[in-house]
């Protein structure tokens, strides 16, 4: 297992345990993080799933998608590390990975 650690805007952090091979939004979903609403389910349709990945992170995660860049446009507050967490998938040189949920979801 891997851990993620998912802190909140106020910077309250919650640590939990991923599968690899699942999503970042499907880990947050599996143990209730709140700020991560997921309403398109994980099919890269909204953005309320928009997390800040930490800047120690991001290179190993990665950048957007053309697809993803586009449901950003929708996000509220987009940063550079902004990434919507349905399409970051977890693998075990992930381990440690920490994220930001905003404030608000869009």
């Amino acid at each position: 297992m891997v851990k993620i650690n998912f802190v909140d805007f106020e910077g309250n952090n919650r640590t939990v345990e991923a599968e690899p091979g699942a999503t970042v939004m499907e880990t947050a979903i599996r143990n209730s993080i709140p700020g991560i609403d997921a309403e398109c389910g994980g099919a890269c349709a909204c953005a309320t799933c928009h997390v800040y990945v930490d800047e120690a992170w991001s290179e190993k995660v990665g950048g957007p998608e053309p697809m993803e860049e586009d449901m950003l446009d929708f996000a509220f507050a987009v940063k550079p590390t902004s990434r919507l967490s349905c399409q970051i998938r977890i693998t075990e040189e992930m381990d440690g990975l920490t994220v930001h949920t905003p404030e608000l979801q869009g």
